[in-house]
């Protein structure tokens, strides 16, 4: 039988159905109303278009009403407004825009899609003002566009830290608009947990974007040209958009009688019936069921749209698939990051009464050693009893929202911590890593699980009082930054160090990204400590980025043009020296610091080098270090995703050295792979930061400096051929102090650290030498154990008790490894 369906509203809902409708059923009588011209228009792809990233208007332009009617043989009518539903007598009045007149159209089947309108309040002086504006569909757009080549806009307000809201600030910046955004919510991107939400804060401080949290705007003056805000700031403004969220067009459900639900959308069926079965209803109109928590929400996304107009066409003609409720999965770009989220938040599940765990990590999107690299950032969020992933949330760089998805669908398969630990995800250098950091998110979730350790969070560290906080981290890394209540003892000599924690108290342990402040608590935990310890979740990383002011930051930003270099008081010397190039992408801290490190080494007072790191904590470290080496930064900036520094070396006669003494020396009396590996990080940290360093090679960390494959022709004592058969020949055939497994265990922490981009023993040791640190061998103990300087590699010094006593003098620390 022939029926007559009605679709009001096109778009994602409304042009889904019908099209979907067609393919089904080639009978139906299919009428769309459109009140606007467009039926289908890409609105997610508006704010690029103002910004200039879309070229053209037309690639907006998903489908014309000329198309739809001839591909699916659909009565499409534009400017046609539906105004009013009879239920009873089964017709729609509708205004014919253009013509400015109304007529009533019957139908078998109603679907509503008139979507939402953007949320507005009344402000004192808005509606004097010509120069707000709000953005929702294609002659929004326009009139935008137009205003700002009229007016030359050189400063706008945004009011709303959304979606389009941080959307329209990042374009409109594009075009070289300063943009101040205004929220009276404490943070921006309500879906995010307030520690990822500030990622992005910061990430668009550093282009520059402005931001008045917990604010509101109480007046326009002068037409709009001033925005007066309610802590009494006031703004001057070109133009102002309204961008504080949507709000369900319900209007003509409503008056119908048609049944609201809580959250003020259209109450729906799993199929998308309304109250009344003869009209369904999908996208932003509607409440809809979260998946997880399975209570009434609202979430006004493409996917949820398009795939309820799909559903709604099948149901008509018999198919009954139901539709399983919303994640809410979402992503937005952020200048050159990328931040997404899927299911509930932290905040979010806790309000819904679940026990709610979660977690920090960062790993890289790809291989560390392939071009490019950059850190992701991932939060992870389940249920400590069910074990369920309730939600995740990522920033980070190319990859990002991959990661999301694959969590959004173990979600979706109700899927416990432990499948995303056996998730087998595609790998190759350039696009992940052997282990993913899905998998990575999956093994500390059941480390936790497994009373491996406890987590506590950023958000903690400001109240804790009267407990052990110990960075773990390198002291090198610990003298750049660090949470002021903590002490420093290097996880590489925590065990040789275990005197200085107080047993009485509580353990609270912080490093770099969280790996080894997990090592850390294993460490204690093995060696008796029965208090509580606790490992940071995210580490320092995400505590610094937390606690960041950006408007603090004194860095110059750059261009691309020489104009960079007119802030330099080198400049005169350095316009004719070629600037040197250094790649630091990939390398986490303090990796960075010590190529730039290298790389002022090499060059002469003067000259400069341009360096870019995939490492967001770069962009502090780099100032931290000039302003301890008296090098010169010309300027710090974010580009495409990376920190990009410019730093002159200092002047001849101006050499951290001579300001201050700083010397390291180290005694290395162990052939532990293990402690051979924390010596040479150490050394070359603390050669980083200006010292000159010295390790004095003694007894059996000898070994570390044996050839691998020299063969004496030299005949031996019976006791020299002993010491030599128990020396490890060389570093490649030392073990781990523990686990060592017969030297199994060596080879798997070469490739862990192969996996996390740390070099191998062979070449920090060669970073050392190459730096200018100083290696002696004890030729005392060279003489016990049968070890001529043959058997040694090369570039090393040769000396006695007296030569080390001399460098310890000297030094403002001596350690004994």
């Amino acid at each position: 039988m022939k029926r007559k369906i009605v679709i009001v509203g096109g778009v994602a809902l409304g042009a889904s159905a019908a099209a979907r409708l067609r393919r089904l059923n080639e009978q139906d009588e299919i009428i769309l109303l459109e009140k606007d011209e467009y039926i289908s228009f890409a609105n997610c792809g508006l704010p690029y278009y103002i910004g200039d990233v879309i070229k053209e208007r037309d690639n907006l332009i998903v489908q014309t009403k000329e198309g739809m009617m001839s591909r699916f043989n659909i009565d499409v009518r534009n400017f046609s407004e539906a105004i009013k539903i009879n239920r009873e007598k089964k017709y729609v009045i509708v205004k014919d825009r253009k013509n400015n007149c109304e007529y009533n159209q019957d139908y078998d089947i109603l679907i509503l899609a008139p979507g939402a309108s953007p949320t507005t309040f009344p402000i004192d002086g808005a509606k004097d003002a010509n120069n707000i504006f709000k953005l929702r569909n294609i002659p929004d757009t326009d009139m935008i566009k137009k205003y700002i080549i009229d007016n030359e806009v050189k400063d706008a307000v945004v009011v709303g830290a959304g979606f389009i809201g941080l959307e329209m600030a990042e374009n409109l910046s594009h075009l070289g608009i300063n943009v101040t955004v205004v929220d009276l919510a404490s943070q921006v991107m309500q879906m995010f947990d307030d520690e990822m939400a500030k990622l992005i804060q910061n990430a668009m401080e550093i282009k520059n974007i402005k931001f008045k949290l917990k604010t509101s705007v109480t007046k326009f003056e002068e037409n709009g040209r001033k925005v007066i805000l309610s802590d009494g700031t006031t703004l001057s403004s070109d133009m102002n958009v309204m961008a504080i969220g949507v709000t369900p067009d319900t209007q003509l459900a409503v008056a119908a009688g048609l049944e609201i639900g809580k959250t003020k959308g259209i109450k729906v069926n799993e199929y998308n019936q309304t109250s009344d079965p003869s009209i369904y209803a999908g996208g932003d109109v509607i409440e809809v069921e979260h998946f997880i928590s399975k209570q009434p929400t609202y979430i006004p996304l493409a996917w949820p749209a398009n795939r309820q107009g799909r559903l709604i066409a099948d149901h008509i003609n018999g198919i009954k698939t139901k539709y399983n409720g919303s994640l809410g999965s979402a992503v937005i770009k952020v200048f050159d990051n990328v931040a997404a989220a899927t299911g509930l938040s932290e905040k979010a599940a806790k309000a819904q009464g679940y026990d709610v765990k979660s977690l920090h990590i960062h790993r890289g999107n790809h291989a560390g050693y392939y071009p490019n690299s950059s850190t992701i950032t991932l939060k992870l969020i389940y249920d400590g009893t069910s074990k369920l992933v309730l939600g995740a949330q990522a920033f980070g760089q190319d990859g990002t929202e991959k990661r999301i998805d694959v969590i959004a669908t173990a979600i979706k398969l109700e899927a416990t911590i432990d499948k995303l630990s056996d998730f087998e995800l595609c790998y190759a250098p350039p696009f992940s890593s052997a282990k993913d950091p899905v998998n990575i998110a999956g093994y500390v979730a059941t480390n936790l699980e497994d009373n491996m350790y406890e987590m506590f969070y950023v958000q903690d560290v400001a109240n804790l009082n009267d407990v052990q906080f110990i960075d773990v981290r390198s002291k090198e890394e610990y003298d750049l930054s660090h949470i002021e209540k903590t002490i420093n003892i290097d996880v590489d000599i925590l065990r040789s160090n275990l005197e200085k924690i107080d047993f009485n108290k509580d353990i609270y342990l912080t490093c770099q990204v969280g790996l080894r402040g997990y090592l850390a608590a294993r460490i204690l935990k093995e060696n008796g400590f029965e208090k509580n310890i606790y490992n940071l979740s995210g580490g320092y990383k995400l505590y610094s980025e937390y606690v960041m002011d950006t408007q603090d930051l004194n860095f110059k930003q750059g261009s691309n043009s020489s104009n960079d270099e007119q802030t330099s008081t080198i400049n005169k010397s350095h316009s004719n020296k070629e600037t040197i190039v250094i790649d630091a992408c990939g390398l986490q801290c303090p990796g960075p610091i010590m190529k730039l490190k290298e790389g002022i080494d090499n060059i002469d007072a003067g000259e400069a080098i341009d360096i870019v790191a995939s490492d967001f904590g770069f962009y502090r470290d780099v100032q931290t270090w000039c302003d301890a080496s008296g090098n010169e930064l010309v300027y710090s900036k974010m580009e495409d995703g990376k920190v990009k520094a410019r730093i002159i070396k200092h002047d001849e006669g101006v050499n951290i050295s001579d300001v201050q003494e700083q010397r390291q020396t180290i005694v290395a009396f162990s052939n532990d792979f293990d402690k051979l590996i924390a010596t040479f990080i150490i050394a070359n940290g603390a050669l980083a930061m200006g010292s000159k360093v010295s390790i004095f090679f003694t007894f059996w960390g000898l070994s570390a400096l044996r050839k691998d494959n020299y063969i004496s022709n030299k005949s031996k004592s019976t006791m020299d051929k002993l010491f030599a058969k128990m020396l490890p020949k060389g570093t490649k055939k030392t073990n781990l102090s523990k686990m060592s497994m017969f030297g199994l265990g060596s080879k798997m922490m070469r490739f862990t650290m192969k996996n996390h981009n740390v070099d191998t023993l062979e070449s920090l040791m060669q970073q050392f030498i190459d730096s200018g640190g100083k290696i002696i061998a004890c030729a005392m103990s060279m003489d016990v154990m049968g070890i001529s300087k043959e058997e040694l590699i090369d570039g090393i010094e040769y000396g006695g008790v007296a030569t080390y006593i001399g460098d310890a003098q000297k030094s403002y620390s001596n350690l004994f490894i």
